[in-house]
């Protein structure tokens, strides 16, 4: 997609807005209902996994929350698995606001941790989309760094299994992120910050309102610490593992009229990690005259950045609903060698830097079409420019790949890409009597790259059956196309390196293929009584060059390459209680994730590897077959809270007698909280919240630095106390 149609389209939101508002102006709002903000759980929302109730329309900011309601009916989940966490549910973490957003993630229901944040839904590795109040936001370069901060989330939705066919290229899950809104919260602000074990540091500040037509919501924080990275040993303190990060966002919003919105959200990351050092490690080449380097004073560091912005377009022509955004999205990264360490472990010293800009164009429509059909529409175009540049150094070695000479020579190499995609959908959601909803259409994805177009029409179809007042049924088919990432290495570069020791043992199809898989989904949702909600879901993948990603270097950053045949099956159940004093929550899932014959980018295994998995099922490195997470609060009064929450798993996948032929032991990481709201005459409310991570110290390990494309290993956190101070003015 060239720029030209992103202008046109900005040049066609503006006519848009003077067209509205010539049309007149939104009265103000002088409702009493009119919310202050607060930060706390305070806020109206709904309670987890159940939607937030319904407004009406009274003044500019009950418009602004109907509005936000309009854009929820432009992407309808039926037939697909929905897992709903809300700001009362985040604040009822451990960390509360200040939880990592992948942390977040990881309390629903078949969510997989890994090392660097990374997070498995379902047995994929990543493939996650992320929206924001509707709209795509491309995914960054591969790494670990966090761009959003769980301050700014108002509710996110986990949506997976058969998604309706509005949802593509990224379609392991969608998280689906609503914001907080200077038009719900009022005017105000929030300043406050946490502290505690392993040097951490994280102050924060957030500011909200409304005035007239317009809202604007901003925060921002600081983070440092000296755990940036999970710790290669099984130590309590890691070495050379310092971060800082620096994230922001913001939204504002202008009410053109009662059916129309103009709205601008930002954000921005920059994040700065030590890449952790593992003594005892023994060098494997000489440099100069150097034969012996302490594998604990590696200087290796890395840099992340994220900088996205997105001008959407709301509103109504007639009884057509619609948004149209247009966006842009930058991800640059730096990998920092250190020079003599990296060539004496390794053979190579390279210093990266990447970059990557994407381009895009958002369009959905919903107009119904009578009592018992509703038409969504929609069209997708993204333009993807990445570029990346490495400084190598290498030892020049013989043909038997043995070092020739410990001077070390330097080779260039440089990647440019550009990835064009265009994606359309149709779909009708049909109403049969009160009990049954269909929801069935079709879409279509093309993406060139690499000097190849690959396409795909795919039709998808979801039922819904209210059984009874409490029993909800669902099923689902998908047709998924999912592009590879626009991070590759080109034949010509690995041609660069014959001769030294950063040769490859085998060349291979380097260019990576898009996904296409079949996707079948059947669930149960119960509800006993007014406090419990349980749910059942089963789930089965039929795929053809599955992709899947590897760390293959020192750089903390994803290649990407694909198994011929993979299948993927699983199972979950959820329960969610909430009543009184007490809430509570417990997910348990059971996956089994396979792939069978690597046919891109061999270049990254060793052949007899290669060998094995061209006639053998293997399971993915991300498979992980039980994982369960759960929690609950207890209020004890209207100040003070007690909360406990639990991850486990029975241990991502590590070598064995066959490639992942073993996974690593069972872990249990149980974290507590204690939250008081302190009231002062003259300062007003002040909320703490104390916690506890990995309370019982249990040392687990993610990684063990064994399996297909596992760089390092991993340890998870060890115990930790935390202390967060928040004041809302």
């Amino acid at each position: 997609m060239k720029l030209s149609p992103l202008a046109l389209s900005l040049a066609a939101a503006l006519c848009a807005v003077s067209v509205h508002a010539r049309a007149g102006d939104v009265t103000p709002a002088t409702d009493s209902t009119t919310t202050s903000g607060t930060t706390t759980d305070d806020t109206p929302g709904g309670t987890r996994n159940r939607p937030a109730p319904k407004v009406h329309d009274l003044g500019a900011i009950s418009v602004s929350a109907a509005l936000d309601q309009a854009r929820n009916a432009l992407s309808p989940d039926t037939g697909s698995s929905q897992y709903v966490i809300d700001q009362k549910a985040i604040q009822a973490l451990p960390l509360g606001a200040s939880t990592p957003v992948n942390q977040v993630i990881l309390q629903a229901p078949g969510v997989v941790q890994d090392s660097y944040g990374g997070l498995h839904v379902r047995g994929d590795h990543a493939n996650l989309q992320y929206r924001i109040n509707g709209v795509i936001i491309p995914e960054s370069i591969s790494g670990f760094g966090q761009t959003l901060d769980a301050r700014a989330i108002q509710s996110v939705s986990l949506l997976d299994g058969a998604l309706p066919a509005q949802y593509g290229l990224r379609t392991a899950a969608v998280v689906d992120i609503t914001t907080k809104s200077g038009a719900d919260l009022g005017n105000g602000g929030s300043i406050g910050v946490t502290g505690g074990s392993f040097g951490t540091f994280n102050p924060n500040v957030s500011l909200w309102g409304n005035s007239g037509n317009w809202s604007a919501y901003f925060t921002a924080n600081y983070l440092q610490n000296n755990v940036g990275i999970e710790n290669p040993t099984a130590s309590r303190t890691p070495i050379h593992d310092h971060t800082n990060q620096v994230k922001g966002f913001g939204d504002i919003s202008y009410l053109i009229d009662n059916d129309t919105r103009l709205s601008f959200m930002f954000g921005f990351a920059n994040n700065r990690f030590q890449i952790p050092d593992n003594p005892g490690q023994t060098p494997q080449f000489g440099y100069l005259d150097v034969t012996n380097f302490d594998s604990a004073n590696l200087n290796e560091q890395q840099n992340e950045q994220t900088r996205f912005g997105v001008l959407s377009l709301q509103g109504k022509l007639g009884q057509t609903g619609y948004q149209v955004s247009l966006g842009q999205r930058y991800s640059g990264l730096q990998y920092l060698p250190d020079d003599i360490g990296d060539l004496m472990f390794n053979g190579v010293a390279g210093a990266i830097n990447q970059s990557d800009r994407a381009s895009t164009l958002q369009a959905d429509f919903s107009t119904p079409l009578n009592d018992t059909h509703t038409l969504r529409y929609g069209v997708y175009g993204s333009y993807d420019r990445a570029g990346t540049n490495t400084d190598s150094l290498v030892f020049p070695a013989d043909a038997d790949g043995n070092q020739a000479s410990t001077t070390p020579l330097g080779i260039f190499t440089s990647d440019q890409i550009v990835a064009r995609t265009w994606s359309a959908y149709v779909q009708d959601e049909w109403s049969i009597g009160q009990d049954w909803t269909v929801n069935y259409g079709l879409r279509g994805d093309m993406y060139k790259s690499f000097g190849t177009t690959q396409s795909q029409l795919s039709p998808r179809v979801g039922v819904v059956w209210q059984a009874t007042d409490s029993t909800t049924v669902h099923a689902g088919y998908s047709r998924y196309f999912t592009p590879p990432a626009t991070e590759m290495i080109t034949a010509a570069n690995i041609a660069a390196f014959a001769g030294t020791t950063n040769a490859v043992k085998n060349y291979g199809d380097n260019e990576p293929l898009a996904e296409r898989s079949n996707y079948f989904d059947v669930g149960v949702s119960q509800n006993l009584g007014s406090a419990w909600t349980l749910g059942l879901d089963t789930y089965y993948r039929d795929v053809h060059d599955l992709q899947d990603e590897g760390q293959f270097g020192q750089a903390l950053v994803y290649s990407t390459f694909n198994y011929r045949l993979g299948r993927v099956a699983g199972a979950e159940f959820t329960a969610n209680y909430d009543s009184g004093p007490w809430s509570g929550y417990f997910n348990f899932a059971y996956t089994k994730a396979m792939g069978k014959d690597v046919v891109t980018s061999q270049y990254n295994f060793d052949p007899a590897e290669l060998a094995y998995i061209a006639n053998n099922y293997i399971y993915l490195d991300h498979d992980q077959k039980y994982t369960s997470s759960g929690g609950v609060s207890y209020a004890l009064d209207d100040n003070t809270k007690l909360g406990a929450d639990y991850l486990f798993g029975t241990g991502l996948r590590s070598d064995g007698l066959v490639p992942n032929g073993d996974h690593l032991p069972a872990y249990f990481q149980l974290n507590l909280n204690v939250s008081h709201d302190f009231m002062f005459d003259r300062f007003g409310k002040l909320h703490t919240q104390l916690a506890v991570i990995n309370a019982l110290d249990r040392t687990y390990e993610l990684r063990d630095g064994t399996g297909v494309g596992v760089g390092a290993p991993q340890f998870g956190p060890r115990r930790g106390l935390y202390l967060s101070l928040q004041k809302d003015f």
